[in-house]
């Protein structure tokens, strides 16, 4: 395991509810760009990070795994001084935010996962597998993944923002590294039964991280799950629908407020 390392972020907001949020694999911190003017700063203070091998933590080497991540989260929440705070994790960020549960079970207020990958890994088939592994260096492959878990209904320059924004705010090498993590790692045995109130959103156009996969583990898991469709969603829901998705995710962070 590698020394913890307080992630690069930004803040929003100063209210009392502190909330990391976690992007995916195929963004920096500025996957939240479409939801921040609308965001409720006087009950939230939201802390968007950038993991290792993004944005502003490019050049930072390590294990490029889930368990570093949430460690370097419980760094910067000391850093911080959040003794408590909730966790949003897009993708794979819902992923790390699980292995939050495991390591730090009495600091997790509440976990919402947008398109969460489940603590089980994601099972991909051959082609889907190499489609995913050779993406580091194929941009046309990026591009096809946007295209399928967003139900092939994007306009073709938001497709082509989306691949350039990825090209310029990941490292290649970074980017192949977490894909072993967040697809093929099953902890989901150190997370199972946790209190821990636990939100997935899913988007109905996304084949791959479908509510149907969240009641199948997810919800199975976690004694205090909820699950929430956005219909008009596929993978992506900051940029596909970011008032329904604030709406839904800020009424469950403030349900214990």
């Amino acid at each position: 395991m590698t020394t913890p390392f307080a992630l690069p972020h930004e803040l929003h907001g100063d209210g009392p509810h502190k909330v990391f949020a976690v992007h995916g694999w195929l963004a920096d911190r500025t996957a939240y760009a479409p939801v921040l003017p609308d965001l409720d700063r006087a009950a939230f203070q939201y802390a968007l990070v950038d993991l290792r091998g993004y944005g502003a933590a490019w050049e930072v080497g390590g294990a490029f795994t889930t368990a570093e991540a949430a460690a370097d989260l419980v760094e910067l929440a000391d850093r911080l001084g959040w003794e408590r705070f909730s966790v949003v994790g897009h993708s794979m960020g819902g992923a790390i935010g699980q292995r939050l549960l495991a390591q730090a079970p009495d600091r997790v207020r509440r976990l919402a996962g947008v398109s969460p990958v489940p603590a089980s890994g994601l099972d991909l088939p051959p082609e889907q597998w190499t489609l995913f592994a050779e993406a580091d260096r194929r941009p046309e492959n990026r591009r096809a993944i946007l295209d399928v878990t967003t139900g092939g209904t994007r306009p073709e320059a938001w497709l082509d923002r989306m691949v350039s924004r990825s090209l310029a705010v990941s490292d290649a090498k970074a980017f192949r590294a977490w894909l072993d993590s967040w697809a093929r790692e099953d902890f989901h045995a150190d997370t199972e039964g946790s209190p821990v109130p636990a939100l997935a959103v899913t988007g109905a156009l996304d084949p791959a991280l479908s509510a149907e996969l969240m009641w199948a583990t997810w919800m199975r898991w976690y004694p205090n799950a909820e699950l929430y469709e956005l219909a008009s969603a596929g993978h992506y829901a900051m940029d596909e629908t970011p008032l329904e998705l604030i709406r839904v995710v800020e009424d469950f962070l403030r349900a214990d407020d």
